[in-house]
């Protein structure tokens, strides 16, 4: 049956139909919504891990036991999960594995524009690459067939613009292969270094009959129009380039972008007088075809960074572009901000307010580094606060240890903040470590996690207690703080800076985007207590302005906090019931 899908929600239908039977993921845009997509097959059995190293293990234990497995994540995700990875490159497979793994170009999402590809050449694992939604769910089937003939995990490389935009998929029906049984092999699934060493052979030969395979695969096809100019592309740049030229250009399309084939490449260059690559990041492809001695054009005019466009093919490759209409008047800028009533708002003033050095988490709450708040000093990746703040520390000594903190989210924690709290009991800095538990993954969409007490499909789950699992660690002082009550905050704060022994602050109140939570109503202003004093402005909540020297409230966002009302000296904002 045709449908208009989702590249995400195409590779999901793929996995179903291909007989996929555990998929264990960890949120990340713009992966995320193939593991929410498989959740709601029943055949399937879907979980959100803690981290992506936790998901991939769980996916390989699957298909070890015989039934096809998947994992998904972003990206820098699979930076986490590269210790398996490439392990399981060795060990190769029983049922078929497949890892998606989501690149985010333009960084719409992400602390870097990463190139996955060179995930996939330095763990010799091989990695298909769809252009839209009908390939992503067609190359899904085809990677469970990929794993198991050549006894190997296979890699889907999504990214942003395939995995987020629409074509026409015609779905079939779910084919469930016969389970393989499992059997006790320790030559060839237990890495020490006598039993690997012997397996590095089998992968190097599996990359060879891998590439005569992308030699006449389907998913490498040749479009032979004009010969003046031949253009080898990928993904989405293959939609820009068939959309620029048509028929003006022949092109080699590439779906296995590892490993690359030899002489399709050659053949092709012979048909065509002038060579292009067009490759989004960085110059696999382009390499690839320097190695085979072929005259080249690509990186030479394409940008080694951020997202192509139509236009810009068009212009690199010198062809006129169509004229285009644009606004006579630019719009008003619009930089991401916490909501209105985000319970970390009232954190990072008390933050700022103290002054304190801030080092901070992956998560929604990086946005606490925006103005007017600007309560964030460093973010680096997932979990590395907390690790950075002992460094920091041990560097500083009494210098800093009194005015700088760690500020990580619930999720995050879970995924990798453990590791560096257990860093500081053990090693015993003097740091003061802030979780900000909102009760949800935010900033990836609402996924559940494993303080939250319900699992993907929102059912009861098991629930880790943070305050147990921080005392467990090694942590003395523990305490839990409202980050609605601004008193409250600061009293904590400043009272565990000054302890003399590391310290955990548990910020806690659930994401005001959550469906049960209640909100109070809108806040009001009375104008005639109003100076105009801009105190409230300090929040940088969405929800207040000022017109004609006077706050305003928008009560269409305002979900009546009072965050606000605690910093305005004058009474000037009252909630409803004080009318």
């Amino acid at each position: 049956m045709k449908q208009l899908m989702l590249g995400n929600k195409a590779l999901a239908r793929g996995l179903y139909e291909a007989g996929c039977s555990v998929v264990s993921s960890y949120p990340g845009t713009p992966s995320t919504e193939v593991t929410e997509e498989a959740a709601k097959y029943e055949e399937i059995y879907c979980e959100w891990a803690p981290n992506e190293k936790v998901a991939m293990e769980v996916a390989f234990g699957a298909c070890l036991a015989g039934r096809r497995a998947f994992c998904g994540m972003k990206h820098v995700g699979l930076n986490v999960a590269a210790d398996p990875l490439f392990t399981c490159s060795y060990t190769g497979v029983n049922a078929g594995l497949v890892i998606c793994v989501a690149d985010d170009a333009g960084m719409h999402s992400s602390q870097n524009e990463q190139d996955s590809r060179h995930h996939a050449i330095a763990s010799k694992i091989p990695m298909l690459e769809p252009a839209d939604s009908d390939e992503a769910y067609r190359f899904a089937k085809l990677a469970f067939a990929i794993s198991e003939e050549f006894d190997t995990p296979v890699i889907i490389k999504m990214c942003t613009r395939v995995a987020h935009s629409q074509s026409i998929v015609d779905t079939g029906e779910r084919v469930v292969p016969e389970i393989k049984t499992y059997e006790k092999n320790i030559a060839k699934y237990v890495m020490m270094p006598g039993n690997a060493i012997k397996r590095h052979p089998f992968v190097e030969e599996r990359t060879r009959r891998l590439a005569a395979y992308g030699e006449t695969a389907e998913v490498n096809r040749v479009e032979m129009g004009d010969t003046s100019l031949g253009i080898i592309t990928s993904s989405t740049s293959y939609q820009y380039v068939k959309e620029v030229f048509g028929d003006k250009a022949s092109i080699l399309k590439i779906g296995l972008v590892n490993p690359l084939p030899r002489q399709l490449f050659l053949d092709f260059a012979a048909r065509v007088d002038k060579l292009a690559i067009v490759e989004e990041l960085d110059p696999i492809i382009e390499n690839h075809c320097r190695q085979l001695g072929l005259e080249v054009t690509g990186k030479d005019l394409f940008p080694m960074e951020g997202e192509y466009s139509q236009n810009l093919v068009a212009e690199k490759l010198g062809v006129s572009l169509s004229p285009v209409k644009s606004l006579e008047e630019a719009l008003p800028g619009r930089p991401p901000v916490m909501c209105s009533g985000c319970p970390h708002r009232g954190l990072f003033y008390t933050l700022k307010q103290n002054k304190c050095t801030v080092l901070g988490d992956i998560g929604c709450y990086t946005l606490g580094a925006v103005a007017p708040l600007s309560a964030m000093d460093v973010t680096l990746c997932m979990g590395a606060s907390i690790s950075s703040v002992h460094g920091f520390n041990k560097a500083l000594g009494q210098e800093s240890e009194g005015k700088t903190v760690a500020v990580i989210g619930d999720s995050t924690f879970m995924h990798s903040g453990m590791t560096g709290l257990a860093n500081i009991a053990y090693n015993q800095s003097n740091s003061t470590v802030i979780i900000l538990d909102n009760s949800i993954t935010g900033m990836t969409g609402h996924q559940q996690n494993p303080t939250t007490g319900y699992n993907i499909k929102g059912d009861p789950a098991g629930k880790i207690n943070l305050e147990e699992l921080c005392h467990a660690l090694g942590f003395s002082r523990v305490t839990v703080v409202d980050p609605y009550d601004l008193a409250e905050c600061d009293r904590v704060l400043k009272q565990e800076l000054a302890a003399e022994e590391p310290s955990v602050i548990i910020s806690r109140r659930p994401c005001v985007l959550l469906k049960y939570v209640k909100h109070e109503k809108p806040l009001k202003v009375d104008c005639d207590k109003c100076v105009g004093c801009k105190s409230c402005m300090r929040l940088g909540c969405p929800s207040i302005s000022i017109r004609e020297g006077k706050a305003v409230i928008d009560t269409t966002l305002c979900v009546g906090c009072g965050v606000c009302k605690q910093l305005c000296k004058f009474g000037a904002l009252r909630s409803q019931e004080q009318e």
